[in-house]
């Protein structure tokens, strides 16, 4: 895709962008003119260089998006730096996959923690900056396991459904605020994580994929600069696919 401006002299927060879908996003943001600030564990000064090079200010936070007083802070300082906060991408997440007869607390709540409460500590963070702006972009990274399920993720799974719901919601309620709020779903996306599968387990899931690929992380991304842009003025609360038609 073309670089248009879509984006030019907007600020976009993104969580856990250092890597994966994370960074295709902050890049594919940063080359319609966005500046970025985005988080992780730790900083990344790489990936805030490769950010930097398509001619836009970038900086990297240090953050525990699972923990509410360090939002609070990082995103003030987020606002001091950058002057504002258009666009808001609640990306960080883990996986901690197992059975529920076998799944522990701990992998219930780190999951929740880390994938769904982040998004919560994030937007009550941003929203009260977005409505004196009287406009925003808030956007949430779900799955389509948030849609359908899947066995032996009820944690991964629920957290995403949370992400879904809590879009739905906060659209609804800071529509009339200029605000909008939607959600992403990917379904096999071809990163670090799934290049680790078994080969079978991968040809077993392209079976299941009309297009028969799996996506790339600038799928994802395109589909985020649409929902970050105007193009996308009149669509708030809504879940967008993608998965190649896998789950139709």
């Amino acid at each position: 895709m073309a670089n248009t401006g879509l984006l030019q002299g907007r600020t976009a927060l993104i969580t856990g962008a250092a890597r994966g879908i994370g960074k295709a996003i902050a890049l594919r943001f940063a080359a319609e003119g966005a500046n970025i600030a985005f988080t992780d564990l730790a900083t990344n000064e790489e990936t805030q260089a490769e950010i930097e090079a398509l001619g836009v200010k970038a900086k990297s936070y240090a953050s525990n998006a699972a923990d509410f007083a360090e939002t609070e802070r990082v995103v003030a300082q987020v606002k001091e730096d950058f002057g504002s906060i258009d666009i808001l991408v609640n990306n960080a997440g883990i996986t901690k996959d197992g059975l529920m007869l076998r799944m522990s607390e701990a992998q219930w709540d780190a999951v929740i923690g880390v994938n769904l409460k982040s998004a919560f500590n994030f937007i009550h963070a941003c929203v009260p900056i977005m409505m004196r702006q009287r406009k925003g972009s808030i956007i949430n990274m779900a799955s389509v396991v948030g849609v359908h399920g899947n066995a032996g993720q009820a944690n991964y799974a629920a957290s995403k459904a949370g992400m879904i719901a809590l879009a739905k919601s906060i659209a609804q309620e800071m529509g009339p605020k200029g605000i909008r709020a939607n959600a992403i779903a990917p379904g096999f996306i071809e990163t670090a994580m799934t290049e680790a599968l078994p080969e079978a387990v991968r040809q077993d899931w392209m079976k299941k994929i009309p297009l028969r690929r799996g996506g790339r992380p600038e799928d994802v991304a395109d589909v985020a600069l649409f929902l970050a842009s105007d193009l996308s003025s009149y669509v708030s609360g809504q879940v967008l696919q993608i998965d190649g038609g896998m789950n139709m």
